[in-house]
């Protein structure tokens, strides 16, 4: 009994000493989180208005979006720069940096963006090298090409959403999320369909729909961000003065790695989905139907992900280390809570979850056995995002993008085609390798993490 009363002591403790870290974090991580749904919500609109139009439409989708996100990704990781820069700024008082970031940030990611549009759109007529059927393949190359437009509002909006992000303002990202979904959904109505007099342009509307959502939120982030007065004293204007070389390196030391690393880590699971394609429709169908709702649970640690890059970075600049190892740990525990009772959500409902999605009884006794493997998967996951948002808020982008690189195609592909093909374990062979890299990748992180404060700390002293 007084061990227990000792346990419930220290605990009570722990939560006295980190309530205020534990306030931050979630006010921050809340709106990110559901700014990341609205996104997720967006495709899901997406698919049920193109899947109305027929098969070979919604499989040109998902082709197209999968080609599209493997491209803008990289744009979003360069991007995500301007947080932790713009976060050390501010802590150190240094107001007039931040706005000079803003410009610089914009300047290189509109270039950078200007390569990217070029990838899909001139690369879209190589679709037809990727032997999918005909009718797909012929809806698929113009519906990528009117996509590719907006890389370009795409990457304007993540700029200024990175930077007010970077000043502990998450909550403008989420409101335009979510008028999006309704913004997306109107122009698909008009445009899939050909409602109100509008032209039916079928799978090419969904893409002029896209596009029109992405000028919005472009514009409508960018207005608000220029326009308001809690920015003035960061003079988060465009007067750009001149070309500040020293500020461009830093948004590419920091956003290229980060772009990088996550391409890797998706291009590993799109390579994956692919390996389990060949073992057959009812493996695939179980592999997306547990990563969808493994997706979902992933998008509340994504939130406190992006949270603690932020409060890292101010922390980082004002070179109160101390907090910052608490921010850190808060972070971290708060992950591995949140994942652990999802994990033991999926495992307990893994006969139930699948029914949501499909009747069929082999696909289901599939899903339910990959959503074991979820359980574990989801705790490890969600440290090594954690991990990596508190690395980034210490620009420490190079070596987890090199560890990604490692873990994921030099250890957990290879490892997963073995065990999945040659050893016939199938999905559940991707799904052991795939865990193992999150493993893997999640301790190196924790580890990489505490000897960084540790140094900070003791060259501080």
């Amino acid at each position: 009994m007084a061990y227990l009363e000792g346990i419930f002591s220290t605990i009570r403790k722990l939560l006295l000493e980190y309530k205020q870290h534990i306030k931050e974090t979630i006010k921050l991580a809340l709106p990110v989180s559901i700014a990341h749904l609205g996104h997720i919500m967006i495709g899901v609109v997406d698919s049920i208005m193109i899947g109305n139009l027929g098969a070979s439409y919604l499989a040109a989708s998902a082709l197209v979006n999968i080609l599209l996100f493997l491209v803008i990704v990289i744009g979003m990781g360069v991007t995500i720069a301007i947080t932790p820069l713009t976060a050390i700024a501010n802590g150190s008082g240094n107001h007039e940096e931040c706005g000079i970031i803003l410009r610089q940030g914009l300047l290189v990611n509109l270039i950078f963006a200007l390569f990217l549009f070029a990838i899909p759109y001139f690369g879209a007529d190589l679709i037809v090298y990727l032997d999918q059927p005909e009718d797909v393949v012929a809806l698929s190359i113009s519906y990528l090409k009117i996509l590719s437009f907006s890389i370009l509002p795409f990457i304007i909006f993540q700029v200024f959403r990175q930077f007010i992000e970077g000043l502990g303002n998450t909550k403008p990202a989420m409101y335009i999320s979510i008028i999006s979904v309704f913004i997306n959904a109107a122009g698909n109505w008009l445009l899939i369909y050909g409602n109100f007099g509008f032209p039916k342009l079928e799978l090419d509307g969904a893409g002029l729909a896209s596009l029109a959502t992405r000028i919005f939120i472009a514009l409508s982030m960018a207005v608000y961000v220029v326009k308001s007065p809690r920015y003035k004293r960061y003079d988060a204007s465009l007067r750009f003065r001149n070309i500040n070389l020293r500020v461009m390196k830093k948004v590419i030391n920091i956003g290229l790695p980060t772009g990088l690393q996550m391409f890797f880590e998706i291009g590993a699971f799109a390579l994956a989905a692919i390996i389990i394609g060949w073992m057959g429709t009812n493996f695939l169908a179980a592999h997306q139907i547990a990563l969808n709702l493994s997706s979902i649970t992933f998008m509340l640690v994504l939130g406190i992900s992006s949270a603690a890059t932020i409060r890292i970075g101010d922390y980082y600049g004002r070179k109160d280390y101390n907090e910052l190892k608490k921010a850190a740990n808060t972070a971290l525990l708060s992950a591995v809570s949140i994942m652990g009772v999802f994990g033991l959500t999926f495992i307990f409902t893994r006969n139930l979850l699948p029914t949501l999605y499909i009747s069929e009884a082999e696909v289901i006794s599939l899903t339910a056995d990959l959503l074991i493997f979820a359980a574990i998967f989801q705790i490890f996951d969600g440290s090594q995002i954690v991990g990596l948002g508190i690395l980034r808020g210490m620009t420490d982008v190079r070596t987890p993008m090199i560890v990604t690189f490692i873990a994921y195609w030099i250890i957990a592909i290879p490892f997963g085609y073995y065990l999945g093909i040659e050893l016939e374990l199938n999905a559940n062979g991707i799904w052991i390798s795939i865990t193992l890299a999150l493993i893997l990748i999640a301790m190196f992180f924790i580890f990489r993490i505490r000897r960084n404060i540790s140094d900070l700390i003791k060259n501080n002293n």
